[in-house]
């Protein structure tokens, strides 16, 4: 698979990675700025170690909210035509983050002090509060910036496929060709040049020589589109072009690995074995 390709199927665990190696350096700069801040005095009014474990509980606590503001971003967009009602939810949604921040953050400090026969002061609760909010916020609206960043890009890096050539027919719609837009360029490719299907929440990604294309659909409705093209669902979340199979191998646990000619691997469902045979047979004969 080209190193492309691999990005682009990975692209939230690369993107997890950035985020973390991001996070760590730059809260690692913040520590030894304290250390040497306080080291213009001459004598360290802390330990060693402390400041890390101050950043570095930020740093976790950080991480570990960061599925909720892509939840947060998926089912509750901003929405400029409702704006006054995102503004309220995206502010209420950035006190219940810091407040969240806070406590993670507070309860890993106090683990780690106590595990060093010591023990930790948040302050006083209200105004600590306030001062990690004013911080927090802008976290909170970094995390937003940045996640959708990332999507804006590998969405241009990924394209989107759109039908381009469709007739309509008693039963099932059908199309030929697809047209793809890739980094302000466009491309037609072949229906019959696409290898597998494989579900991707509202999206289908279709995957051709190794790369690959999202398609807005659902992966029953294009399957059943594609299956005059020799197309069959799998698994509930693939499909392949019956051509494109070199082998088919059992497996112990009753469902069969399917081998691409391209050499990848893809699981067959029993639930789709009898389908798959009553459509396979026929394209062998």
């Amino acid at each position: 698979m080209a190193r492309s390709s691999h990005f682009l199927r990975y692209s939230s665990q690369y993107g997890a990675i950035l985020l973390m190696v991001y996070i760590l350096i730059n809260n690692t700069i913040n520590a030894t700025s304290d250390i040497m801040e306080a080291q213009r005095d001459g004598v360290l009014p802390f330990q060693l170690w402390e400041p890390f474990v101050w950043e570095y509980s930020s740093a976790l606590s950080t991480l570990i909210l960061v599925p909720g503001v892509i939840f947060l971003l998926k089912y509750q967009p901003f929405n400029f035509q409702a704006i006054t009602r995102s503004l309220c939810l995206y502010f209420f949604a950035s006190i219940v983050f810091s407040v969240l921040h806070v406590a993670i953050m507070v309860a890993l400090r106090k683990l780690v002090y106590w595990s060093q026969a010591s023990s930790y002061d948040f302050g006083l609760l209200w105004y600590e509060f306030l001062y990690e909010y004013r911080k927090d916020v802008w976290g909170f609206l970094f995390l937003i910036m940045a996640i959708k960043g990332y999507q804006y890009l590998i969405g241009q890096l990924k394209g989107e496929a759109h039908v381009l050539q469709q007739t309509e027919e008693s039963v099932k719609p059908q199309f030929e060709l697809l047209l793809v837009r890739k980094l302000g360029k466009e491309f037609i490719i072949k229906v019959n040049d696409i290898e597998w299907l494989e579900s991707a929440g509202n999206y289908v990604n279709l995957h051709i020589g190794g790369r690959i294309y999202p398609l807005r659909a659902t992966l029953t409705k294009l399957s059943e589109q594609l299956e005059p093209h020799g197309f069959c669902r799998i698994h509930r979340s693939h499909a392949v072009r019956l051509d494109a199979i070199s082998s088919i191998t059992p497996i112990q646990s009753g469902d069969s690995e399917v081998t691409l000619n391209s050499g990848k691997k893809l699981n067959l469902s029993r639930r789709y074995k009898e389908q798959f045979k009553g459509l396979l047979l026929p394209n062998i004969s």
